[in-house]
């Protein structure tokens, strides 16, 4: 059963309601640690690639870039918790999920338009598959971490 708060309203009723739950318990810390290295690892690297050598590749560069900023909005949402950051985190992790499969078929079917890889590029091929991998993951974890409605107020 979750945890619950009193809760006491300007009008005297009480009731109780869910307390603030942590996405980054339980199988929720393998994404947590996950999401962290993805958001360090896609920023440095298109941080890098932005400032060096835009002029290359700067579509793909710019794709890393989004990937590393969903990738932290996750990792935010994960550990501040709480039913509005899930269904933030969920939101995110279905734009990945789509991101992924778009930019991993967009990278298949016109490879001239790809002359350097992103993270997404061949569905994260070049992550071992983590990338398509993480948001149906995440999906799942945040589909089942769903908290409970809050109870009615009762009058006392």
């Amino acid at each position: 059963m979750p945890e619950t708060t009193a809760d006491t309203a300007a009008d005297g009723t009480t009731g109780t309601a869910p307390a603030k739950r942590s996405l980054g318990t339980g199988p929720g810390r393998l994404l947590v640690a996950l999401y962290g290295v993805f958001t360090v690892a896609a920023a440095s690297r298109s941080l890098y690639q932005l400032l060096a050598q835009f002029d290359r590749a700067p579509l793909a560069y710019s794709l890393s870039a989004l990937s590393a900023i969903v990738y932290g909005f996750i990792l935010f949402s994960l550990v501040r918790g709480g039913e509005g950051a899930r269904r933030a985190a969920l939101a995110c992790c279905a734009l990945e999920l789509l991101g992924v499969l778009g930019i991993g078929t967009w990278t298949l079917l016109d490879p001239s338009a790809f002359p350097d890889a992103t993270v997404w590029s061949d569905y994260g091929m070049g992550y071992l598959f983590i990338p398509v991998i993480l948001p149906v993951t995440g999906l799942l974890w945040l589909r089942r971490a769903r908290t409970e409605q809050p109870a009615e107020r009762v009058q006392n």
